[in-house]
């Protein structure tokens, strides 16, 4: 029993340092984005999908770019418009004639086939073709006439939206949203973080990505992270802060006032989850109250709608989560 504690041990000290040289050598490359890239690199361990919101110029693309190099997963970009479908996504089934003349279909695999998907402007595509994401990212394969194809390992989405530009789009549904993982909104970064962008990507040569993990290392520490045990305090902070949301449940009159609706049982898993990933980030061996305090807002803004009442009154989800997370001890 100590010889397994122990091994237990080395491997998330090792996971730690690994994960210390991805965050420095993403450093190098995206400027400014600490926050984001501790919160990307969290919902990996955890095996998730991040909804990541921001305006557009803020190198959300070269970041995934980079994180799936360094990674070293295979990765696939989809620019979501209006006019695309399904299939766009998916891949589709044609019909092949063989050199005997033998006709057969076959099956042409879309960019969801991928490691690390990066699906850019996801609230630009219709609501038919948003929903074709849904089985993949819960399920890691698709059906296509009636066959199913599994996905590579491990399958992560990171999808972007524009928050100011709303005009032509269609607003995730909530099963979708409740999907990702986390929500992360990414904002300008600060002057002397631009200046370093500045200089490192005018010159001759610009800085690129190298691989410092394998797909096959991101899989084992997923398997490391959902072995972390959690303390009986953590578990009852998870379970207070997620049933205090819901407006049905909640002990907390704001609430009960404010929200049209609170987050589902998936929230409590993916902070379980998320809650041991950041801990290993920060090289501690369990998780505490503070990883669920940090991890809230990401975890569960998209996962709450304010009421009419509310949004009159000039009310925030940011505020109702601060009062939320005021009340975990």
């Amino acid at each position: 029993m100590a010889k397994s504690a122990s091994k237990e041990i080395k491997a998330i000290e090792k996971l730690n340092s690994d994960l210390a040289k991805v965050r420095s050598h993403v450093k190098e490359i995206i400027f400014g984005q600490d926050e984001v890239i501790d919160k990307i690199i969290i919902t990996l361990l955890s095996g998730g999908h991040t909804l990541l919101v921001g305006l557009p110029g803020l190198a959300k693309t070269r970041l995934v770019r980079s994180l799936g190099t360094i990674m070293g997963l295979s990765r696939k970009r989809i620019q979501f418009t209006p006019d695309l479908m399904p299939t766009d996504i998916l891949g589709s089934e044609i019909l092949e004639e063989s050199s005997r003349g033998k006709r057969s279909f076959k099956f042409l695999e879309g960019p969801v086939f991928s490691q690390f998907l990066l699906a850019d402007e996801i609230n630009r595509a219709s609501p038919r073709t948003q929903s074709a994401l849904l089985q993949a990212m819960q399920e890691r394969r698709v059906t296509i006439a009636g066959k199913n194809y599994d996905l590579p390992e491990p399958f992560h989405v990171l999808a972007t939206q524009n928050p100011i530009e709303q005009e032509g789009t269609y607003p995730l549904p909530e099963a979708q949203l409740d999907r990702f993982l986390m929500q992360v909104n990414i904002t300008y970064a600060d002057k002397d973080a631009e200046k370093q962008m500045l200089i490192a990507t005018t010159g001759v040569e610009e800085l690129e990505p190298k691989r410092l993990l394998t797909a096959k290392q991101l899989i084992a520490a997923q398997k490391l992270i959902r072995s972390i045990p959690v303390g009986e305090q953590v578990i009852e902070a998870i379970l207070t802060l997620v049933t205090n949301a819901r407006p049905e449940t909640s002990k907390l009159k704001t609430i009960k006032n404010s929200l049209a609706w609170g987050p589902g049982p998936r929230s409590s898993q993916a902070m379980m989850i998320a809650c041991r990933s950041r801990a290993v980030l920060q090289g501690r061996l369990s998780p505490s109250i503070d990883d669920v305090k940090a991890l809230a807002e990401p975890i569960l803004k998209h996962r709450m709608n304010l009421n009419y009442s509310a949004r009159a009154d000039g009310n925030s989800l940011n505020k109702i989560i601060d009062e939320l997370t005021r009340n975990l001890k």
